[in-house]
């Protein structure tokens, strides 16, 4: 029981400053919307952007942050502050040589890497050299990214969670200022965004190292490839590895195919998922981020009763969120895109390819969350192999789904004279196919969800805590009040009217609708019997 409260603390903490990084990521993305609008050269960035993201995840937020959380818990629960200050330097090194090497590789060799990414560029040869030169200019945001997450892991591991989250704010604002300011200087506009990202992983780095330096484990890198605890890490990083490089395929998957769907695809995609960063960036990641040192402990400690509590006080937490949530964006998801993004060169077909794909993904979003708090019941266990034979099957099922959903899509909405040519022609000249791929995604999500909770119950480290039916009814009964609300407001205002309205109405009727969901779901919980102890535990 006791740590609960510190597990909500700490979401809260986390969640308060990634909620500002959120709301500028927003307006960031209008920015760029604003600036920019859907063309080639927006697709050529997002897909220049991609890299690094596709290597951060796979070696700072997915691998590397797995293994190296729970191997630095133990040695800060049962070692020395100098055998701490040893293993961080000694990682530190060794990150950092092995990310230079792929860096070096990345810019020597970005055009085959932009083939791997866009195929579908490779007849467009202004799109395809344009994205090799902004992936020249995005690539080395990896080796700082990486190395800030280092940092990030070390301060969640002392429950500092605070600045971490509030890191992401810095690329936000670099990006904002690329679109906004730099852009009118160049001759090629869209490089701000590209020397924007460049800038940030410096920045990004800077700013976290006075907290490590606060905390006395701040000293020169140093190699370390025959470091025992290195040694463990690395064991402990290879099956990760693999499972987040399974994730990582399916995004590459997903992005050799956009690339051959009709332009624009690229960026409407990427706008939809920046709606699903709200509850699961702010929420999700925040859960999945406390949970794990917290976890960690109580593996260390042997506080299986502990452990099983908190795991299932995630899992409460995630689906108090991410259930609205997901009604929300399924409801909402024209007003939204139209609300916040059609200004400027982002128009009213512009907001609907954006808006299909929003519900599609937007289905998916309590499997998402609900993997990421399951994850770290595997990881602070040190059970990293598990979770890649999940993934495996998600993915290999996505990638079927992916040409299924696209062929079935393309059988129903395209012209006889365009089913006369060859496929891929065909698919290219098709727009809103990308809803294939987004309902793909949260099919996928869904059975790697299911199967993360089968492999946990059959361990037998969680069992549920009493007062799930009750937890199940009051939400089951508060996203129908939010649906209602929400319903009778779009009676008045169809779907259909928002693209049409000028930005005045649409914002003020957007706040409204979602201030009284928001109040429906909430009005809806109290009146149940949810109360805010609740919160913190059964």
């Amino acid at each position: 029981m006791t740590r609960q409260p510190s597990l909500l603390r700490g979401v809260f903490s986390f969640s308060s400053m990634t909620m500002i990084s959120r709301v500028l990521g927003l307006v960031r993305d209008i920015a760029i919307a604003h600036v920019f609008g859907v063309s080639a050269a927006t697709d050529a960035f997002f897909i220049a952007f991609r890299v690094p993201n596709f290597m951060r995840r796979l070696f700072a937020e997915g691998s590397f942050s797995t293994a190296f959380v729970p191997v630095f818990t133990e040695v800060k629960e049962t070692g020395s502050h100098a055998e701490l200050r040893e293993l961080t330097s000694r990682v530190a090194g060794t990150l950092a040589g092995v990310l230079l090497v792929i860096v070096a590789l990345g810019l020597i060799f970005a055009p085959q890497v932009a083939t791997g990414f866009a195929p579908g560029a490779l007849d467009q040869p202004h799109k395809f050299d344009l994205t090799i030169h902004l992936l020249r200019l995005t690539i080395p945001y990896i080796l700082f990214v990486s190395l800030t997450a280092l940092c990030g892991g070390i301060l969640n591991s002392f429950s500092r969670f605070a600045l971490p989250a509030l890191t992401p704010v810095i690329l936000n604002i670099c990006l904002i200022a690329g679109a906004l300011w730099l852009s009118r200087y160049l001759a090629v506009p869209i490089e701000a965004l590209g020397w924007a990202v460049l800038a940030a992983g410096i920045l990004q780095l800077l700013f976290l190292l006075p907290a490590i330096r606060r905390l006395g484990l701040l000293s020169l890198p140093r190699w370390g490839w025959n470091h025992s605890q290195v040694k463990k890490i690395m064991r402990l990083m290879l099956p990760t590895l693999f499972g987040s490089s399974v994730a990582q395929i399916n995004l590459l998957l997903d992005t050799i195919v956009l690339s051959l769907l009709v332009t624009g695809s690229q960026t409407w995609m990427y706008q939809a998922t920046r709606f699903l960063e709200l509850p699961l960036g702010v929420f999700g990641v925040a859960l999945g981020t406390v949970i794990l040192p917290a976890l960690s402990r109580h593996h260390v400690t042997s506080d299986r009763e502990g452990f099983s509590r908190s795991l299932d006080w995630g899992l409460r937490m995630t689906l108090l969120i991410a259930l609205p949530a997901m009604c929300g964006l399924l409801l909402l998801a024209e007003p939204l895109v139209a609300t916040l993004f059609q200004n400027g060169h982002f128009n009213a077909f512009d907001s609907h390819m954006t808006a299909i794909a929003i519900v599609g993904l937007g289905a998916g979003v309590p499997a998402i969350a609900l993997t990421r708090t399951l994850l770290p019941a595997f990881y602070s266990r040190q059970d990293t192999k598990t979770p890649v034979r999940a993934g495996v099957i998600a993915l290999v099922v996505n990638m079927v789904a992916n040409f299924a959903l696209i062929a079935l899509l393309f059988e129903l909405w395209a012209p006889a004279g365009l089913k006369q040519l060859p496929w891929l022609e065909g698919i290219a000249k098709v727009p809103g196919l990308h809803l294939g791929m987004a309902i793909a995604s949260s099919i996928s999500n869904y059975l790697q969800f299911a199967l993360l909770w089968r492999y946990l119950k059959r361990a037998g480290v969680y069992h549920h805590q009493p007062g799930w039916g009750r937890h199940w009814l009051r939400m089951a009964l508060a996203c129908a009040a939010l649906a209602i609300v929400i319903g009778i407001g779009l009676w008045f205002w169809p779907w259909t009217q928002w693209t049409q309205e000028r930005i005045v109405t649409r914002v003020w009727r957007l706040a409204l609708l979602v201030c009284a969901g928001g109040a429906a779901y909430v009005a809806a919980l109290y009146a149940c019997g949810f109360r805010a102890r609740d919160l913190r535990g059964a």
